[in-house]
């Protein structure tokens, strides 16, 4: 029951974000929405109901989201307008070892270096991201995970393992 609950107030959540309004309308919509997707969906996307009341996890969950769109987002996207007014780039695709193993974790990893402008993750294979990276530095797999997704890894490890 509670992974229901939990689902639910999570797509709640991220709807009211994303439309912005909180008309009445809009949050009626919004809780028949987060309603039924947490019906359907929610017994797949659980897997452990212990895990969901972990304060800890909510934590960092919170201030990995709240660090990434205030801290990583706004540094990557101005490094990629520097660049691309300089045409200082050098593009290329990486190899980038992944040390998390959930499905979850591997996912917000992927997800991050994809939303993070300047890197997109193109394939997963063997415990190895290959990203296109707008300025390759070093094609030394541990290298490049240092700079891409070490600081992602480590949040999805707190959050998901």
């Amino acid at each position: 029951m509670i992974k229901y609950i939990v689902v639910g107030l999570l797509v709640f959540l991220v709807y009211m974000v994303f439309v912005g309004s909180l008309s009445l309308y809009t949050v009626l919509t919004g809780l028949l929405v987060s309603f039924i997707l947490s019906a359907v969906s929610a017994k797949y996307l659980v897997v452990d109901e212990k895990k969901l009341l972990d304060a800890g996890r909510l934590l960092y969950m919170v201030y990995y989201f709240f660090k990434y769109i205030t801290i990583i987002e706004i540094k990557a996207h101005m490094d990629v307008v520097k660049r691309i007014i300089n045409m200082d780039i050098n593009p290329g695709i990486v190899k980038v070892p992944v040390n998390v193993k959930s499905r979850y974790a591997r996912l917000l990893v992927m997800g991050s270096i994809t939303n993070t402008p300047g890197t997109v993750v193109v394939d997963e294979r063997n415990d190895y991201f290959y990203v296109n990276w707008i300025s390759v530095t070093t094609k030394e797999p541990v290298k490049a995970r240092k700079e891409i997704s070490e600081e992602f890894e480590y949040y999805a490890y707190k959050i998901f393992e």
